[in-house]
Formats: C-alpha cells, structure tokens, sequence
C-alpha cells in the first residue's frame, strides 16, 4: 500500500508546471496548445503549424512567449518582483 501512496504522489515542481500550464492554457489557448503539441506531443515546429493550421514563425513566436511566461511564473523571484 505504501508503494502505491508514493506513486501518487506529485513533486511538488510538477505540481506547479502543471497548475502554471493549466493557467497559461486558459489565458492563452493557441500558445497552449503549441507547448503541448511540442512538449508532450514531441511535434516539430512545421507540423505544430500544420495541426493549428497557422504559420511556422506564428508557432515559434507562441513557444517563445510561452517559455518566457512558464518562466515568469514559475521562478520564485519573479512571484516577489
């Protein structure tokens, strides 16, 4: 049973990239998608556009921003700034 208890279990960092990304994902739907078809999904750049149906630079400039925003949001410092 503990066994079990440990694997359900969440450390904490995933816990808040989760939240963060849930967050980001409402605010920003196409930016979330792009961080989850590249991320999760293992996409390229080229076929992310393909999927969203919107230019390569259009999904570079959305992971771009969502990598700035992640990092915002999850760096401690930034919660105090």
């Amino acid at each position: 049973m503990k066994t079990r208890e440990l694997a359900c279990e969440r450390p904490p960092e995933i816990v808040a990239l989760d939240e963060a990304l849930q967050s980001f994902t409402n605010t920003y739907p196409r930016e979330g998608n792009v961080v989850e078809l590249k991320f999760f999904g293992g996409l390229e750049t080229n076929e992310i556009a393909e999927v969203l149906n919107v230019s390569t630079k259009t999904v570079l400039r959305d992971w771009n921003f969502a990598k700035l925003w992640l990092r915002r949001e999850l760096t401690p410092s930034a919660a105090h700034a």
